[in-house]
This record gives C-alpha cells, structure tokens and sequence, in this order.
C-alpha cells in the first residue's frame, strides 16, 4: 500500500519546474600574507629545483620567478594589488641568498654571493617585477574604472 503524496503549493511546482542554476562563485583571492607567502614558496621551489638539477640559480628559478609573479598579480585581492610588486622581489632576493652562489668566507661570503646573483640575475629580477607592475597597476585602473561607472 502506497502512501498518497502531499500536495504541494502552487509555488513549489514552479520551483520545481525551473531548472537549477549554481550559484555564482567569486573566486579566491590571495590576502597580503598569502600573496607573499605563495611567492615565496614558488619562488623557493623553483631555486631548489635549479639547484638540485642544474646546480646553479639560472634559467629555471628565472622562469619560476616569471610565472609566480603572473600568478601573484592575478589572484591577488583588489585590496591588496601592492603586495604582488611588493614580495617579488623581497622572496627572490631570499631565494638567491639560499641558492645562490657562494664565494666562502661565512655570513659576508653569502652577501657578496647575494650581490653578484642579483647582478647576474637582474633580467630576470627587472622581468617579473615589471609584469607584476603591469598587472596590478592594469587591475588597478579597471576597477578605479568600474567604481566610477557604477552609480
């Protein structure tokens, strides 16, 4: 024996009858902290990388540098559009005094080694600051844009 169903209101038959749509998801965004940590931890693993496979700070930690810096710019919160040129720089100077080149002597040996890879890795340096300007600074205008159309 079944039992009957309930009747159900006239507005819940149309409710039922339209089809669902998800519910518009905004993405994630990266805070300060978390735009300089994601760099930083992008930018170390790329230098340990180059370390341990080419054993030198070159071309992969340069690349690594380059596409953290994209990433960083893009995902980060519009609040926070100063923190991507900001870490960069900052995580990739503390990437070259880890994996960087190391003449001896201790403490002043590595920053000296510092001095040089910065020298020597400027482009790549130049490179990913510059991007990361760029899209923040074009993040930036956009919404300055949006906010003075809106009424």
């Amino acid at each position: 024996m079944a039992l009957p169903k309930p009747a159900r209101s006239p507005e819940a038959a149309a409710r039922a009858a339209r089809p669902q749509t998800a519910p518009a998801r905004t993405p994630q965004r990266l805070t300060a902290v978390g735009c300089g940590l994601f760099v930083l931890v992008g930018v170390l693993a790329g230098g340990g990388l180059d370390e341990l496979l080419f054993d030198s700070s070159g071309v992969l930690l340069g690349l690594a540098y380059l596409a953290v810096c994209f990433q960083a710019s893009v995902r980060v919160r519009s609040s926070d559009l100063a923190a991507a040129p900001i870490s960069g720089p900052i995580c990739f100077a503390v990437a070259l005094l880890l994996f960087g080149k190391d003449p001896g002597g201790g403490w002043g040996g590595r920053v000296i080694g510092l001095a040089e890879s910065l020298a020597v890795d400027a482009g790549w340096l130049f490179a990913g600051t510059a991007l990361s300007v760029a899209i923040a600074l074009a993040r930036h205008f956009s919404l300055a844009h949006a906010r003075r159309k809106a009424p």
